[in-house]
């Protein structure tokens, strides 16, 4: 692979990788993740039970988590419970660190 095309993959690496690092940007995403990670599953209600965060606030938090996908969403009754889905984030991100490593150093 030549320059250009590596520089081209890293920087599509980059772009791919941002909503990420935005979603875990914010302070209260950082929280919510740190607790969903002492537990297999919480709803919203345990989550907010957990924070200094409204109701809202926590969905519109765990909206994003989700959306990017570092959380994913499972319905039981009426209630939706919430787990960490890191997986594919953090492998794209370690992508992204050795494509960078390799380009840079």
């Amino acid at each position: 692979m030549n320059n250009e095309q590596e520089h081209h993959e890293v920087i599509d690496l980059f772009r791919k990788s941002t909503p990420i690092f935005q979603a875990l940007g914010d302070p209260y995403r950082q929280d919510i993740i740190m607790l969903l990670s002492e537990h297999d599953k919480l709803s919203v209600n345990e989550i907010t039970e957990k924070s200094t965060l409204s109701r809202p606030a926590i969905s519109h938090h765990l909206k994003i988590l989700r959306e990017v996908g570092l959380v994913s969403a499972s319905k039981q009754g009426t209630t939706r419970f919430y787990s960490l889905q890191l997986e594919d984030s953090v492998t794209t991100l370690k992508h992204l660190l050795a494509k960078v490593e390799d380009a840079c150093f």
